[in-house]
């Protein structure tokens, strides 16, 4: 899949109107490339929306992170058992995309994106939609 720069930019901000409409980090993400995999939004959002707040409200892996792992399992998810290259490929696109939105984000776990462990302040500015777009885009160049 080729995707020009207007097409990615579109995607990503189709993923920025999900979250202002309240939708979750994750659910922004995944329903905003779902379509390019055959699945309709509405099935998208309900499928994703599990993992926002970091799975769950436990400020675990950042929900945006994991609606880019869910994009991954329809780019090259194994969907018959016994496949352990199949699996293998789907776990390289997921370390590489958890590797790529550490080095953006400064982390995959939505407590310390917040600065809500340790003896950090949070911040008054969430940073969600910024790394929706980051998620959406690096999603995206990565399969192009």
């Amino acid at each position: 899949m080729t995707l020009t720069e207007e097409q990615i930019n579109a995607y990503v901000e189709r993923a920025a109107t999900l979250r202002e409409q309240g939708f979750n980090c994750s659910q922004a993400v995944f329903a905003a490339c779902a379509g390019l995999y055959g699945m309709d939004e509405e099935t998208a959002l309900r499928v994703s929306a599990s993992f926002g707040g970091g799975i769950g409200q436990m400020r675990q892996t950042c929900g945006a992170a994991c609606g880019m792992f869910l994009l991954a399992g329809l780019e090259n998810g194994n969907s018959t058992p016994n496949q352990p290259q199949a699996k293998q490929l789907n776990y390289r696109l997921v370390q590489r995309l958890a590797a790529d939105f550490k080095e953006h984000n400064g982390g995959i776990i939505c407590a310390d994106l917040l600065g809500l462990n340790g003896n950090a302040t949070p911040s008054q500015k969430r940073p969600c939609k910024e790394m929706i777009k980051d998620a959406v885009r690096q999603y995206l160049c990565t399969i192009s």
